[in-house]
Parts: C-alpha cells; sequence; structure tokens
C-alpha cells in the first residue's frame, strides 16, 4: 500500500492467524494497534506491539504482518511519501525509529488526529497541521538534534488576523499562503513560535469560542456548530470534548447554572 501526497487511515483491518508474506513500502507506515497482538518481522527481528502502541515503519524496510494470538487484531495505519515530510523538515535527515514499535506519548499524541476512524473528514489546515506535528515528533522521539530558526512575526501575525476573519469557514492553505506571502510549513513553525499553537488550532479556539457565546444565548448545538464553521455537530463535540474535557450539553448544564454579576 501506498503513493498519494499523504494517505490518511486507508486500513482497518482484522487479521486472524494468516500471515501476510515480506513486503516493502516506499513510504512510511504510521499506525496504531487497536485491539490484540499485532506481529511482524522488522530488521531481522520479530516485533510485537499491543493496544495503544504506535508502530513506525521505516521506508523501504521489508516487513510482513500476522496475529500474536488466536484472537486475531484491529489496527489504522496511514502512509505517508517521505517527500511530505521532506516539506516541513527541510532538507534534514529523514527521522527512524529503531524497532519499529514506541510507546513514547509524544508519538500516541502527534498521530491522533491522522489515525482517527476511517470516515472522519479533515479541513486541509488540520490534516496540514498534523503532518507537521508528526514530522517534528518522529525527530524528537528519534533524538535529533532541535534545529533553531528565527520566524517571520510578521506573517504569523498576518495569519493569525486572517484565520481571526475567517474563522467561521474552511480556509485552505494555498490562500493562507497567499495571504501571508509565506511557505505552509514555515508558516506553520511561525505560529507555533509566535502564538504558541497551531494555525488549525487557533482557528478551532475561535469557532469554540463562539460556539460557547451562542450556546449560552440559546442556539441549538446543531445551529451554533454550523455557524462556527464546524463541519457538523459530531465535529464540533469531538473538539469541545478535546479542549475542555466536557461535552457541549454538559459544559452548558455546568456554566448555564453559574450566576453573573
Amino acid at each position: 500500500m501506498g503513493g498519494g501526497k499523504a494517505r490518511r487511515p486507508t486500513t482497518e483491518a482484522v487479521a486472524h492467524c494468516a500471515p501476510a508474506t515480506m513486503h516493502r513500502h516506499d513510504t512510511y507506515a504510521i499506525g496504531r494497534t487497536l485491539a490484540g497482538v499485532q506481529s511482524f518481522s522488522y530488521r531481522r527481528s520479530g516485533r510485537n506491539s499491543r493496544p495503544g502502541n504506535t508502530i513506525v515503519l521505516h521506508p523501504d524496510e521489508a516487513h510482513d504482518g500476522q496475529a500474536g494470538t488466536d484472537e486475531g487484531f484491529r489496527y489504522r495505519m496511514i502512509y505517508v511519501e517521505p517527500a511530505l515530510f521532506q516539506d516541513v523538515l527541510g532538507g534534514r535527515a529523514l527521522p527512524f525509529l529503531e524497532g519499529g514499535v514506541t510507546t513514547d506519548p509524544r508519538l500516541a499524541a502527534a498521530t491522533t488526529t491522522l489515525l482517527q476512524h476511517v470516515g472522519s473528514t479533515l479541513e486541509p489546515l488540520e490534516q496540514s497541521d498534523a503532518l507537521a506535528e508528526l514530522a517534528h515528533a518522529l525527530v524528537a522521539v528519534a533524538g535529533m538534534p532541535a534545529r533553531r530558526s528565527k520566524g517571520d512575526f510578521l506573517a504569523a501575525r498576518r495569519a493569525r488576523d486572517y484565520l481571526h476573519t475567517n474563522c467561521a469557514r474552511v480556509v485552505t492553505l494555498d490562500e493562507l499562503e497567499m495571504a501571508t506571502g509565506r511557505d505552509r510549513w514555515s508558516l506553520s513553525h511561525d505560529f507555533r513560535s509566535f502564538y504558541g499553537t497551531s494555525p488549525y488550532r487557533y482557528l478551532t479556539m475561535r469557532r469554540l469560542d463562539a460556539v460557547r457565546r451562542m450556546l449560552l444565548g440559546g442556539t441549538s448545538l446543531a445551529d451554533a456548530a454550523a455557524t462556527a464553521g464546524f463541519a457538523d455537530q459530531s465535529h464540533m463535540t469531538r473538539h469541545f470534548a478535546r479542549t475542555f474535557g466536557l461535552t457541549p450539553g454538559r459544559w452548558l448544564q455546568i456554566a448555564g447554572g453559574v450566576k453573573r454579576c
């Protein structure tokens, strides 16, 4: 499997006892074991990935795959071309994780967005942010030294202003590049440096601010989600719960009961 600039999760399978033969991709294969034991041969050794483990297979490394127990296993996987990571890393050596399986929480966090359910939809800016976060997490977990750059504050500020003004709609990567005069990967780095978060995260927070105001004003969940710029109510609820630790309905029960001066 592989191909395309950046694959969303394209495999969600239950494997039983029939093993896959040795094969290789010209992409990174990055995934998570959801259930069971996922066993495979990699770099002349046997590996076992258990639920919650992150798998990172380097491009062009031969591997196979089979269930480690009779119960089979479930997993999700994305395939990312090295060229796309190079757009982020700017010519650095590709990060390599010895062993192919890790429990490092940095990679678990960095893959969460991209390894959502197959039916999930990502906005272009959301996917760009997630890929940049994953590339930098791979570098950090691989133990590669950090590389500092000064950054472009004016471009980051233009991006912030643009996102603030247009937060209620989908913002494309091309228009953000045009508005700032900065390529998307450099801009993502600049934005994080100067504002402490990613462009998409900033956009999402402005939408959630609007949702909370509307909910307190009596707007329904579905209407608040649509007006704020989310794809639908479930999209808004997922981001709301991830940010505030409560569903919108539960938050409204609590916030609505607080007396204000």
